[in-house]
């Protein structure tokens, strides 16, 4: 083609505008922001809360869950996640990708998460972000405690009462209820006379705990209830309920004359009895024989009877001889043993009588029992026992209970420790300080019953007593006689209230 000759006009490519991005220059298209710029410069997270509050009641260790839900929930743990995240708004409209605790001081009051989220922008950019929520804690009483502090305000009660002259049966009971945390729902707790009165704040919690009491002790309950309220237009009646508790009048080692009628049906047994164990039934022990028979509660309440004499009024002898007849039942030996009153002990009034206690018993010990000789019980049964020509001549003159240590001291420093309800106190009247002193006796009686008897231990939960070491050099000089029962430190549970650990993290 010749030089002169013009070139052919050829179709030319249609030219794309190119936008710049206003923050970096980067070419783009169709957006006026480049990526990197957009994860720099746009929040994802704007609108989500930096703090909040977390309402957090002490009595009952639980958080407030939006909206009026009371929960429980431990430390940094899944639940308390949960009600973290429901308290930030708008935390819905975004993914989130991880949220864990930062470790903040126990005491500071304040809860940190840190949270990943994700978003999609422009373009179907996805964006990706982490930041820290600052959380407060705030003290609040629930609805459920703040009744619980309210006079009078609970839906049932139950009062538990024994008319005996000592708490010995309410302090196991007590140990027995803390064991199975059979009062997690009361509101309440109150001393009362003869007993303690239990609050609930609904029906079937008290009925609930009636049936617990029904497992470990013989008990009879009559209920009642009172009309609060009620709507005449929808026909809705409120209800105050109230169950009285009665507990079999008779107690461990207490001496027992039974009903002759009521004897031969247990089997023949002889009617003067010792009471070996009180539990779901009343169990008896002959002591003369090691016979032993159970009465059901049922049978006590068609014809209640109570015991001839109880712990308060056991004596002192000592032993001044023994000898094993070779019978045993159980851990029981069958044994003939001749003893002489403590405080008269001149060897020329001596009682010769059987006991149970041939295998911990030896000449010169000191063991506890009832004066049965010269003894006025004022019992009617007792009486028709006396005079009774097949049971009369075998009354014995003592009947023997327990082996006594009297080198042990009343308070000496013990190696365990047993945990106690949160009872509110009642009216003690003008002898205050006499039932104060009465009660202390009556905790220092069943903690040697505790000691001495590994039946009744296996049943309760003993902890470790947190000691220092001037006060451990004093407890091992404080027993000062070598056969004194002492627990083996293997058999106690460590109490995780002293060593600062929450039961339910533990």
């Amino acid at each position: 083609m010749d030089e002169d000759t013009p070139m052919p006009m050829m179709a030319s490519e249609p030219v794309i505008p190119t936008t710049l991005c206003y923050n970096c220059g980067a070419p783009l298209v169709g957006s006026t922001l480049c990526n990197d710029c957009m994860k720099t410069t746009v929040d994802i997270s704007q609108g989500i809360q930096r703090e909040a509050v977390l309402n957090f009641c002490r009595d009952c260790e639980r958080w407030l869950l939006p909206p009026a839900s009371w929960t429980v929930a431990a430390l940094e743990s899944r639940e308390l996640m949960a009600i973290c995240l429901r308290k930030l708004k708008r935390l819905n409209k975004v993914r989130v990708v991880d949220a864990s605790f930062i470790w903040t001081e126990p005491h500071s009051r304040r809860i940190k998460l840190k949270l990943t989220i994700q978003d999609t922008v422009t373009n179907d950019v996805i964006l990706q972000q982490t930041f820290e929520v600052v959380y407060i804690v705030m003290y609040q009483q629930c609805p459920d405690c703040q009744k619980s502090f309210t006079q009078n305000h609970w839906r049932a009660s139950v009062q538990v009462r024994q008319a005996v002259s000592h708490k010995r049966t309410f302090l196991h009971l007590e140990q027995l209820i803390l064991k199975h945390n059979a009062h997690n729902e009361t509101t309440n707790i109150k001393e009362a006379r003869n007993g303690v009165d239990f609050f609930f704040a609904a029906r079937n919690h008290a009925e609930g705990f009636i049936n617990f009491l029904h497992t470990v002790v013989p008990v009879e309950v009559t209920k009642s209830h009172e009309l609060i309220s009620e709507d005449i237009h929808t026909s809705t009646k409120s209800y105050k309920f109230s169950y009285s508790v009665k507990l079999v009048p008779i107690c461990k080692d207490d001496l027992i004359a039974l009903p002759v009628k009521l004897a031969h049906q247990l089997g023949n047994i002889t009617p003067l009895l010792l009471c070996h164990r009180v539990g779901t039934s009343i169990t008896f022990l002959d002591p003369n024989t090691l016979q032993t028979a159970d009465l059901s509660s049922k049978i006590y309440w068609r014809a209640p009877f109570t015991s001839l004499a109880d712990v308060k009024e056991l004596v002192e002898f000592i032993v001044l001889d023994i000898e094993p007849t070779g019978y045993t039942n159980g851990r029981f030996i069958l044994a003939d043993v001749t003893v002489a009153r403590a405080s008269d002990f001149s060897g020329d009034r001596q009682y010769f009588t059987r006991t149970h206690l041939g295998g911990i018993l030896h000449p010169g010990d000191s063991v506890m029992g009832y004066m049965v000789t010269g003894t006025n019980f004022n019992n009617p049964e007792f009486d028709k026992l006396e005079q009774s020509r097949t049971y009369g001549p075998r009354v014995p003159d003592v009947v023997l209970v327990k082996k006594h240590y009297p080198n042990r001291q009343k308070k000496n420093k013990r190696n365990w420790k047993l945990k106690r309800l949160a009872v509110g106190e009642g009216d003690r009247g003008a002898n205050e300080e006499k039932e104060k002193d009465r009660v202390e006796n009556d905790f220092e009686l069943f903690l040697r019953d505790v000691e001495e008897d590994a039946e009744l231990r296996a049943t309760l939960a003993l902890y470790k007593q947190k000691k220092k070491d001037d006060e451990m050099s004093i407890a091992e000089t404080d027993m000062t006689d070598g056969e004194t029962p002492k627990i083996d430190m293997d058999d106690l549970l460590d109490d995780f209230d002293d060593l600062g650990i929450d039961d339910n993290q533990a």
